[in-house]
């Protein structure tokens, strides 16, 4: 008769280690998770009929059509760009930069924003625009 009262004791399950790898897990999903940056202005982006979803994009860089720059909420200068995107595209080496350019947005500060991305050493680069339909 002991022996069956002390094997209901000894039948509790203990939820510590199951609680210890869930918050081990949930710890590692947030490290490894990608988020994007918001570029912090609305921009009119140009249709286009070929426009292909982007995956991993990883900073948005707005070019308004009052000849500013944004990235992560706050107006650049365009000489400052490649120290920002060097340092951000370090954080995300996979992810793409995409250049949100409004679609009356000067086309030479357009392109000097592109190039500046480009010699930060981003390879692949895309331009946001809107699916015409």
């Amino acid at each position: 008769m002991r022996d069956h009262s002390q094997q209901d004791d000894d039948t509790e399950i203990n939820m510590t280690p199951m609680l210890d790898i869930v918050f081990i897990m949930l710890i590692f999903f947030i490290v490894t998770a990608v988020f994007v940056k918001d570029s912090g202005v609305e921009v009119q982006k140009p249709e286009a009929i070929t426009a292909i979803p982007q995956k991993q994009i990883s900073v948005l860089v707005a070019v308004t059509d009052n000849d500013e720059v944004h990235i992560n909420r706050e107006a650049v200068d365009v000489d400052a760009i490649r120290t920002i995107i060097e340092k951000l595209h370090s954080e995300n080496p996979k992810g793409t930069i995409a250049i949100q350019a409004d679609d009356k947005a000067k086309a030479g500060l357009v392109l000097d924003t592109y190039k500046a991305i480009k010699d930060a050493g981003v390879g692949k680069i895309a331009f946001a625009t809107e699916v015409k339909s």
